[in-house]
């Protein structure tokens, strides 16, 4: 039996932990896009394989896949000391940005970063390690100069050329809105995955997530308390959100393409931009998700935490058990789960 916690409570965020051996965490992406396992979670548990996805949908289905672009986030940049920095943007708007700096406790208010040609100025110190930063001349050039694509700190090794168009996902688009990790669950498309939905007839429609500390950063306690997560700004097109009032006056099944999917879905009330800290979990009932396709997610994170809201705490543990069990590979460039239909009594 579950135990309850007070909101907060450490112990409620231990109970969203899971063994995982470290070998089956991955480190880089399968040899296709395609090429991964696929996990289907219903009733049963089903041992299939990515390319097995369109015999999983009907062709009424609406496909809604997150098209943000991931930026090269990670800038190497130096104290006027010498001393190396990390700079990880999260967010830009226009000369100035948010952006997780590390160590930004010796870095002063006003201090200037040589970052290549550029020079990144720490504007002022955030909560969390995050601080306002401004770029000079651009982020733009800097990025050029000394950006690297911000594979996960559970990916122990150095970026490659390959991360540079693998962990970007095909839908990716240029765009206001950028992204500091990757919508991950996109990254199994394949132009092979994608000609074989369009012989289905399966829609497909775009929405955009800005991946930030909303999605990848651990949970902590009190955001628990508050019910909500950092802030993360989406767009919904207005084509996009006419597909979806027509999936709903006729009852066709909405498929979300990773739980970055399942954010703006569930946040937006029309189509444009909009900013959202919704936290998914227990109690939630999807207003728009009908299926999910998602990787497997971290232990005490929020993405476990909206999984399990969706199917049940019970059902996904299991579903990671076993997957555990039959050496499924985990996170970023891991194989995915499908879940074809929300818990019983939900949506």
């Amino acid at each position: 039996m579950q135990a309850h916690h007070p909101p907060g409570d450490p112990g409620e965020l231990a109970e969203w932990d899971f063994p995982l051996p470290a070998e089956l965490i991955a480190q880089a992406p399968p040899e296709e896009r395609h090429g991964g396992r696929l996990l289907v979670v219903s009733d049963h548990l089903e041992d299939r394989a990515i390319l097995d996805l369109p015999a999983l949908l009907r062709p009424d289905d609406l496909l809604v896949f997150n098209d943000v672009t991931v930026r090269r986030a990670r800038l190497a940049a130096r104290r006027a000391t010498g001393g190396a920095v990390e700079v990880l943007v999260l967010r830009a708007d226009g000369a100035e940005g948010e952006a997780l700096v590390k160590p930004a406790r010796k870095i002063r208010e006003g201090e200037r970063l040589q970052a290549g040609p550029g020079e990144i100025e720490l504007v002022a110190h955030l909560a969390e390690g995050r601080a306002r930063v401004r770029f000079h001349p651009d982020l733009e050039t800097i990025e050029a100069a000394v950006g690297s694509m911000p594979l996960p700190p559970y990916m122990a090794r150095p970026v490659t050329p390959a991360d540079d168009t693998r962990y970007q996902t095909l839908f990716a688009r240029p765009g206001e809105l950028r992204a500091a990790a990757a919508p991950t669950a996109g990254l199994h498309f394949s132009p092979t995955l994608l000609a074989r939905l369009d012989a289905l007839g399966v829609e497909r429609v775009p929405v955009s997530l800005e991946v930030g500390l909303g999605t990848f950063r651990p949970l902590t306690g009190a955001q628990v308390a508050r019910g909500e997560l950092h802030p993360e700004r989406f767009e919904v097109p207005q084509a996009t959100w006419a597909a979806i009032e027509r999936a709903a006056r006729s009852g066709r099944r909405v498929v979300a393409v990773g739980t970055t999917s399942v954010r703006v879905l569930e946040s937006a009330t029309g189509p444009g931009r909009g900013e959202t800290r919704i936290f998914l979990r227990e109690g939630w009932v999807p207003r728009r998700v009908g299926a999910l396709l998602t990787n497997f997610h971290l232990p005490r994170s929020s993405l476990l935490m909206l999984v399990a809201a969706f199917v049940g705490r019970d059902r996904v543990l299991a579903a990671y058990a076993h997957a555990v069990a039959e050496r499924y590979r985990f996170f970023s460039y891991g194989d995915a789960c499908f879940f074809p239909a929300p818990r019983a009594g939900v949506g």
